[in-house]
């Protein structure tokens, strides 16, 4: 079963770069949650994945020399997931359908992708943490940093940060 979670019903065997297979995966199931539930559901999603991929690294990890894994891709997916909550806010405050906020994915996904590589500042503090922890953690602080990025890009975008 914890294999299963992490690397995400096989995505993260997907070769080369596993990681960006994983936040590739997470789009659609991120759609999924924003149609059946918008934000609400999107954001009990996050911390259930991110409990649930904590307790799975932990299982997978337990033991073994390597314990940040490239299989491992549920920390991509809910890193992604926390990216793109602000598209899914924004689609549910302007009632129109998520995919029409298409430039968010694509900022919320390639912001994502930049700082899970080259985790500036908190991002890197959290991966050197080290354990099932650290393993979730420097995605969850680098979708944070990806949602934040894309607010300031959406508020650019539409004047009302200029």
């Amino acid at each position: 079963m914890s294999k299963l979670v992490t690397t995400v019903l096989g995505v993260g065997y997907l070769r080369p770069a596993p990681g960006t297979w994983g936040s590739l995966a997470a789009l659609p199931l991120f759609w999924v949650l924003h149609v059946l539930g918008g934000f609400w559901l999107a954001l009990i999603a996050v911390v259930v994945m991110l409990a649930l991929g904590w307790w799975a690294t932990q299982q997978e990890i337990a033991g073994k020399a390597n314990q940040d894994p490239s299989e491992i891709v549920i920390d991509e997916v809910v890193g992604q997931w926390i990216a793109l909550l602000p598209v899914s806010f924004g689609a549910g405050m302007m009632g129109v359908d998520v995919l029409r906020l298409w430039p968010g994915w694509v900022a919320g996904f390639l912001l994502f992708r930049l700082f899970d590589i080259w985790k500036p500042w908190l991002v890197g503090m959290a991966d050197r943490r080290g354990g099932a922890f650290g393993v979730m953690l420097d995605d969850v602080i680098a979708g944070v940093f990806a949602a934040l990025v894309a607010i300031v890009l959406a508020g650019v975008a539409h004047g009302f940060l200029m």
